[in-house]
């Protein structure tokens, strides 16, 4: 006997990565091994010299074929030098997550998409638009929520992968939504979160509509699509100095344009200093605060310990680089100031 293995990947479009995979069968009793593929296609390698290397660093039960079907999330290596491939991310996070482990550094992220039929977000009429912005979030009925058989369908699919999926919930636009991932660490909630986007775009297949990252899916007077990173260490789940001291850090030498530019394409559009963002070219944190930068939630400041939102991310963001950025920037102050 066999069972069908999904080989997941990241690929090299810029500047969004998309993601790629197809199916190999493994025999029962064999772990997936490392596969090739055709990176010419995949804007990772030239037509000349197109192998490049699938090296599986995680598996997860299939949820849409079922039985002993599986989910492979893979890494991408060049085959000349048996070197992480530039477009190789999570091999940049890992060194980082390995080196500040003992600040036992978790995130949960938030991340929001949109639905499309067609060219339109799910929802909107052909001609025209639909109600204002209002009644959308957190609702209920058919007048003003869209997509949920699909939404409950990719829950479903997250839980059966076995994914630390925390809630999900209908966002500010028709047709928006959000599911959460984590608390789990740097890596696990990286690896996670883009499982749960295949799913997302597997199960909205079966549905006939598409989902998508774009941060300004809609142009106008409607909310924007972000990845709301929470995240805190030890030293911050067990005291309020730790939180200031790493709002602070966010803010210090050229960090918030280091962070900015790397969350994401597009993240001007939506952080405008309206529906709940904070501008993105000024840093700002403060308390139950949804239109600064980073918001410290009301009962970490009643607690005097807890965690950090990070509202800037983009939905299209790579948590790979989010999750480094902000282990690299936070866990470093608190060790210089001795918040560990």
């Amino acid at each position: 006997m066999s069972y069908k293995a999904e080989y997941i990947w990241i690929d090299g479009t810029s500047p969004t990565a998309k993601l790629r995979s197809k199916t190999k069968i493994v025999a029962d009793g064999v772990e997936p091994p490392e596969w090739g593929f055709d990176g010419s296609s995949t804007n990772q390698a030239e037509g000349h010299a197109s192998d490049c290397i699938l090296k599986p660093v995680a598996t997860y039960p299939d949820p849409i074929r079922g039985g002993d079907h599986v989910l492979v999330l893979n890494e991408v290596y060049n085959v000349a030098d048996g070197a992480p491939h530039v477009s190789n991310t999570r091999a940049l996070l890992r060194p980082i997550a390995e080196q500040f482990a003992t600040q036992e550094p978790i995130f949960g992220i938030e991340q929001e998409y949109t639905f499309f039929k067609g060219s339109r977000p799910l929802g909107f009429p052909e001609n025209g638009f639909p109600a204002p912005q209002g009644g959308y979030y957190c609702g209920v009925g058919a007048d003003e929520i869209y997509g949920r058989d699909v939404v409950e369908a990719h829950l479903e699919n997250c839980l059966k992968a076995g994914l630390g999926i925390s809630g999900i919930n209908a966002e500010v636009m028709p047709g928006q939504w959000e599911f959460q991932v984590g608390p789990l660490s740097p890596l696990e909630v990286s690896d996670q979160l883009w499982i749960a986007r295949w799913l997302l775009y597997r199960t909205a297949e079966d549905f006939g509509v598409s989902a998508t990252l774009d941060p300004k899916p809609a142009k106008g007077d409607w909310n924007g699509a972000g990845a709301h990173t929470n995240f805190s260490t030890k030293a911050m789940r067990e005291g309020y100095d730790a939180i200031i001291a790493a709002c602070e850090s966010l803010g210090k030498d050229g960090k918030p344009l280091e962070h900015i530019k790397n969350y994401g394409v597009g993240v001007e559009d939506r952080l405008t200093g309206a529906h709940e963002t904070a501008p993105w070219d000024q840093y700002s944190y403060g308390v139950s605060n949804r239109g600064a930068s980073v918001r410290i939630p009301w009962q970490v400041e009643r607690d005097k310990k807890g965690y950090i939102e990070d509202r800037r991310p983009n939905a299209n963001c790579d948590p790979y680089v989010v999750t480094r950025l902000l282990v690299d920037t936070v866990c470093t102050e608190l060790a210089s100031a001795g918040l560990v």
